[in-house]
């Protein structure tokens, strides 16, 4: 009994430190209701159908967003717009806050 306790622990673990790279391997782009403003902070994202307003308070987010719909994955984007991968982490809660509120979603490759 010790031992698949131990065992599921383990896969739990796993799991946690897994689900923030997903993000990654993911194909994103701005919802087609969505529009950016540009602004001096970076940008504002408004969503027609929601009605909710989003502020992009950094250059480089912005960039990200716009080029996510160019490229295979969320990393590709990442990669491709020259952030560090040291600042990855930061873009993945990022991205994640815009596909909570509906600024982003999945599309197809």
């Amino acid at each position: 009994m010790a031992c698949a306790a131990f065992t599921e622990s383990v896969n739990h673990t796993v799991t946690a430190f897994a689900a923030p790279n997903a993000l990654l391997d993911r194909a994103l782009a701005l919802h087609p209701q969505v529009a950016l403003r540009p602004e001096p902070f970076g940008a504002l994202a408004y969503h027609y159908d929601t009605r909710r307003l989003v502020f992009l308070k950094h250059h480089d987010v912005v960039r990200v967003v716009k080029a996510l719909d160019q490229h295979d994955t969320v990393a590709d984007a990442l990669a491709a717009c020259e952030i560090a991968p040291a600042r990855y982490a930061a873009f993945e809660r990022a991205l994640s806050s815009l596909i909570e509120s509906e600024m982003l979603r999945d599309r197809t490759r």
